[in-house]
């Protein structure tokens, strides 16, 4: 998943938010250099990571990119799913509250900058300035977002093509997406209880 789905199912606890959010930036024992609070959101960020890339609906979606960009496809298949969480009327009722939703990520985000990452700090701004977490509803935002993942990669050279197959195949990707985000957000707050009472 992405980040605005890492955001989502923080479930409103801001340590786990803050830990949730840095969690990719941070390796191995790394984790243990935070508060016990934050390491627990580190945790689960891990935990909804394995899930997602073992569910089958994900890798029917990770199969549309496959054959262009191979080990990449995971990258892509996130950021997708985050456009049909922002587009999810059962989560976001409205515009407004996906909108609320993103404002309010990033205003409890700024009391944690401190212990970001320098990666995610040097992020953070732009991800407030340009509305990431919002922006996921739109198609433009996504085709902003896989140039991100180029970007980040060590050797992918364009994203035009994903852009291409995430049109070509909307409707498929779409019947992944709610054929498993409604059993990643029951897995989620399960495994977020189970770390809250540890």
């Amino acid at each position: 998943m992405n980040y605005l789905a890492h955001a989502y199912l923080s479930f409103n606890n801001p340590d786990i938010l803050a830990g949730n959010m840095i969690s990719d930036y941070i390796k191995g024992k790394k984790q243990f250099d935070y508060p016990p609070a934050v390491q627990k959101g580190i945790k689960l960020h891990r935990a909804i990571d394995h899930f997602t890339d073992t569910h089958a609906a994900t890798q029917e979606l990770k199969s549309f990119f496959r054959p262009q960009y191979r080990l990449y496809s995971g990258a892509f298949a996130d950021v997708v799913y985050d456009h049909f969480l922002a587009n999810d009327t059962n989560e976001f009722s409205s515009e407004m509250e996906l909108k609320t939703f993103a404002s309010g990520t990033y205003h409890l985000l700024e009391s944690y900058t401190e212990l970001f990452p320098l990666p995610f700090q040097k992020m953070f701004p732009y991800m407030k300035e340009y509305d990431w977490l919002y922006n996921y509803k739109h198609t433009w935002g996504i085709e902003k977002s896989f140039g991100g993942v180029v970007r980040r990669s060590a050797y992918l050279t364009e994203s035009a093509i994903a852009f291409e197959i995430f049109n070509m195949h909307y409707t498929g990707m779409q019947t992944c997406y709610h054929a498993f985000f409604p059993d990643l957000k029951k897995y989620s707050l399960s495994k977020l209880n189970e770390l809250l009472n540890s």
